[in-house]
């Protein structure tokens, strides 16, 4: 797979976003080491911080990509990226909870500003037919960026210094900056006029949109299946070796690089992105059943059963990325695709909260009949998705028709 798209917009923002990936590797594989060891919170408290600076994420989402439409999307998302920075600068003196609650929020609402930021700079530098491809670009090469930062990181953590600590700090901020002066190579965007009628926040009351980003944001939790139930799951409850979490890790991380950009073809289009998103919810539940079927068998079977689900749980993966992907851009009217990305973006943080209570509860505290009652949510949150998107497609009236089938 070739790693970046055609020159112009899209590997400007694919190359920077490289950049900075490899940055978020590096500190996120080390920030509850940090935080513990070198400030000297508690493992609670550091719990709790994190809850709270996503839920600050979340509700600054929407009106951070309402900025992005305003201002024009270049100049938040380059301001997002500094703040970003001198954030990850201010983290080295904290020595309190209140004051990492306070950089915490910070962090939060910098990275919400990015975040839908970004997705009103791919809705007007990239093409409408290349907005999706862009998006699976970048998520192609997050996947690259943070598994290199991870590497990375390891150095610092087998030091357990607090010298190693802030330097991969320092690291993560230099590569805000880095990318910042990529995306600064972006012609500027302009600024899109609000509604002179109406509220300004329509995101919100869009109803047939919350209502595709609710489900769309239940539908990720199967994220959390693969980076929580599964580790837990094979190590309690199959004959599987545990080291087979780490390549069960691999495979998922090597198929989004080598297809995500494949796998969204024919999700360009509204009606396509939503076929997508049912199929997304078939596979994540035969993924499930297979899973399932892991925790009865003999060591080789569990083995070749944990595998074959990891693989068809990346296929649904990718679906359902792009599906999103493809209905975000469509549904979104052009005055307003930075708040609309803002409030899809809300969906999936939603999903990133409940998905640890969820499939813990499901998957490891019921165990085979919790992966099936998981499998069969899956199916339900996918097969409602093109009802809901043929609703919110009938109610696009600020767009020709024509418009809405092709801005994806």
């Amino acid at each position: 797979m070739q790693l970046l798209p055609a020159p112009g917009a899209a590997r400007i923002l694919t190359l920077a976003s490289l950049v900075n990936t490899i940055g978020r590797g590096v500190w996120l594989t080390a920030t509850a080491l940090f935080l513990t060891r070198s400030v000297g919170l508690s493992v609670a408290q550091v719990g709790v911080g994190l809850t709270i600076t996503a839920a600050i994420g979340l509700l600054a989402s929407t009106p951070m990509g309402y900025l992005a439409d305003r201002y024009g999307p270049r100049g938040i998302q380059l301001a997002a990226l500094v703040a970003s920075a001198g954030c990850g600068v201010a983290l080295i003196g904290v020595r309190s909870f209140p004051g990492f609650l306070l950089v915490g929020a910070g962090t939060a609402v910098a990275d919400a500003a990015a975040r839908s930021s970004r997705g009103a700079l791919i809705a007007g530098a990239v093409p409408p037919d290349q907005r999706v491809r862009t998006r699976a670009y970048l998520r192609a090469t997050t996947n690259v960026g943070i598994s290199v930062g991870t590497v990375l990181a390891g150095f610092a953590i087998a030091a357990d210094s607090r010298a190693g600590y802030v330097t991969l700090i320092l690291i993560d901020a230099a590569t805000y900056l880095v990318a910042a002066a990529i995306t600064a190579r972006l012609t500027p965007l302009p600024p899109m006029p609000a509604p002179v009628h109406g509220p300004r926040l329509v995101g919100l009351r869009d109803r047939p949109f919350l209502a595709f980003t609710a489900l769309d944001g239940l539908m990720s939790m199967h994220f959390g299946l693969l980076n929580i139930a599964l580790p837990l799951w094979v190590a309690g409850h199959t004959s599987a070796p545990r080291w087979l979490i780490s390549a069960l890790f691999l495979v998922n991380t090597t198929m989004v690089v080598l297809f995500q950009v494949r796998a969204s073809r024919g999700t360009e289009e509204v009606a396509g992105a939503a076929r997508a998103s049912r199929r997304a919810g078939v596979a994540i539940a035969v993924a499930c059943l297979l899973f399932a079927a892991s925790g009865a068998v003999p060591t080789a079977a569990a083995v070749a059963l944990l595998v074959t689900g990891a693989l068809v749980h990346v296929i649904g993966e990718l679906w359902h990325s792009a599906a999103g992907w493809g209905i975000s851009f469509g549904l979104a009217p052009a005055h307003a695709q930075g708040q609309y990305q803002g409030v899809y973006g809300m969906g999936l943080q939603l999903g990133g909260m409940v998905a640890p209570v969820v499939v813990t509860t499901l998957a490891v505290g019921w165990g085979i009949p919790g992966w099936l009652v998981l499998g069969a949510l899956f199916v339900v949150l996918g097969a409602l998705v093109p009802p809901v998107v043929g609703w919110a497609a009938r109610t696009r009236t600020m767009e020709p028709v024509t418009d809405l089938a092709v801005a994806t």
